[in-house]
């Protein structure tokens, strides 16, 4: 079985190369990767693919620097071209980037059998390009990777009753990424606390970034936490910029992004972890820490129901308070099983090479 793996951001190789590892020793199943470029990122060279145990892409579009619309379809000519020629047995999309909608759209096209990884997670705010990409894909998708009981339970409630989809819950990829890369966790260079508890955050949605009013409590409020707390803010360009755009200024020392082994290096040593990530809220769980989370939604629910996490409306909400009460909480108990077993990679080969010449095809 040939799998043909589409991605184009950083997060996303941490999760294909669960795959590679669970592919590794299986006979017949030959995987290869499609790097669409959506994202460029100077650290995703020398050796970055070596340090990750990820195999180097067979294929590298660059398609990035144009509009939602025109990277989209600029990936999907350059997909399909691709898959014309190859004709995978099975593709895999992850997330909800534009290069996994335009993987979809490209493949459903010349009818290769689609499975997405990270099915059935909603926002339900539709001004988020990642909530249209989700749902797109979804509906695209032969085989439903679902990391959670509630992914699950979204798909049923939208109608995915078709034969066609085969749905699995079976875990989240992004445990297993953790822990085989938690033994190579370094706390970054150059930080010290001080004394301090640490608090980990970052901030890069343009719904908060492209706010001025917003932004500016933000920076506010972090500058107060920052008298009692060390904060590792790893600034995103995007967000640098808005800071000057916008006048505000940062009382404390904001880093330069950090690599991934990193971020599992703070995760370690900190006491809670603020951010409007979708990825770093999970591992703030793995890493059993609290999370706040700067917006108003999420698409990881059960966090938000377990008390692992809470959304702060930034503009109605105090972040300072919101770190109080997080923090005076009883002790959370972390033992829960929420994102499977640490094998989803796994389970997700199990299905398709069960599926075997069957794959895509009405279950």
């Amino acid at each position: 079985m040939e799998i043909l793996s589409i991605v184009g951001a950083r997060p996303q190789f941490v999760k294909v190369a669960t795959i590679a590892r669970a592919a590794e020793g299986r006979d017949g199943v030959v995987q290869k990767i499609l790097h669409t470029g959506q994202h460029y990122d100077a650290s995703m060279s020398g050796d970055f693919f070596k340090e990750m145990d990820i195999p180097r892409p067979d294929y590298h579009l660059e398609v990035n620097q144009r509009t939602h619309g025109g990277m989209t379809g600029q990936m999907m000519i350059e997909i399909e071209r691709i898959l014309q020629s190859e004709r995978p047995d099975v593709v895999l999309l992850y997330g909800d980037t534009n290069s996994t909608l335009a993987g979809a759209l490209a493949a459903s096209k010349i009818h290769i059998p689609i499975g997405h990884v990270e099915a059935g997670l909603r926002s339900f705010n539709m001004k988020m390009p990642e909530e249209i990409n989700r749902i797109g894909t979804d509906r695209l998708s032969n085989f439903l990777f679902c990391p959670t009981k509630n992914a699950v339970l979204q798909l049923k409630r939208e109608g995915f009753t078709h034969p066609h989809y085969s749905i699995h819950e079976l875990g989240d990829v992004m445990l297993d990424a953790v822990r085989h890369y938690e033994r190579k966790a370094v706390f970054p260079n150059g930080i010290e606390s001080n004394g301090k508890p640490i608090l980990l955050v970052t901030v890069h949605r343009p719904s908060n970034t492209d706010h001025p009013l917003r932004l500016k409590k933000i920076v506010e409020e972090l500058n107060q936490l920052s008298q009692e707390y060390q904060l590792v803010f790893p600034a995103h360009p995007r967000t640098q910029a808005k800071l000057l755009d916008f006048g505000l200024t940062l009382d404390f020392k904001p880093f330069a992004p950090l690599s991934y082994f990193e971020i599992l290096g703070v995760l370690q040593m900190c006491t809670a972890v603020l951010t409007d990530s979708g990825g770093l809220q999970k591992e703030a769980f793995f890493m059993q820490k609290p999370c706040l989370t700067l917006r108003t939604e999420t698409e990881w629910v059960e966090l938000i129901e377990e008390g692992y996490n809470s959304l702060v409306n930034i503009e109605g909400e105090s972040l300072i308070d919101a770190v109080d009460e997080m923090l005076n909480k009883k002790t959370l108990d972390f033992s829960q099983h929420l994102y499977g077993d640490g094998n989803a990679a796994g389970k997700i080969l199990d299905v398709l090479l069960d599926a075997g010449p069957n794959v895509g095809s009405s279950n």
